[in-house]
């Protein structure tokens, strides 16, 4: 496959993963598909989701280059090594807003949801209980390996299978995108080396 070819492939394929990122932090507006923590976001949304990582960073960083880079495979006036310069530093971007997106995700899942949770004390708050060290002093892992406590977080219903999810997704999808971007600034490389294979323009 030529590097042209090559470029329109990789723009292709960013599509989806862009499209599934941003789906998911929209998503994560609603945890436990309710619209209750909405009305309240600094006080009941999980931060993370406010860091808009799947939506900016691996959503909107990666979907514009990828556009581009697709462009700069078909034939016609983007096609060419100056194209494929303009590739690379494309793909640099898109590369810097996955990891954006994988970061925010990974910090989501390692700090849990915040919820309506009853404290040690018994009483009744938002917060971000798998945060509060006091709290799980008992755990030897993070919470992630401790199904049983989950339960603590009361409402939204589900919270934390609803944030493993989305934030895992989001996670995956930015490392497909992180490894696709890394071939595209080698094959951009190539590009302006050794041209991009075009015999004809349209």
């Amino acid at each position: 496959m030529c590097t042209g070819e090559c470029s329109k492939f990789i723009g292709v394929i960013l599509y989806p993963f862009c499209a599934l990122c941003i789906l998911c932090n929209i998503l994560l507006f609603f945890p436990g598909w309710s619209t209750e923590a909405v009305n309240d976001p600094q006080v009941k949304l999980t931060p993370e989701v406010l860091y808009l990582g799947g939506f900016l960073g691996s959503g909107v960083l990666v979907l514009i280059p990828a556009i581009c880079i697709q462009y700069t495979g078909r034939r016609g006036i983007c096609n060419n090594r100056f194209g494929m310069l303009i590739s690379i530093i494309l793909a640099a971007v898109a590369l810097c807003g996955s990891i954006y997106g994988f970061v925010t995700s990974l910090l989501g899942l390692l700090h849990g949801p915040t919820c309506h949770y009853r404290v040690f004390n018994g009483d009744m708050r938002w917060t971000s209980p798998f945060k509060v060290e006091k709290e799980f002093r008992d755990l030897e892992r993070s919470y992630l390996f401790h199904r049983e406590v989950w339960s603590r977080c009361i409402v939204p219903e589900g919270v934390v299978e609803f944030n493993i999810i989305f934030f895992s997704t989001i996670m995956a999808a930015s490392i497909i995108q992180v490894v696709l971007c890394a071939i595209q600034m080698i094959n951009g490389l190539f590009g302006c080396l050794c041209g991009t294979c075009q015999r004809k323009t349209y």
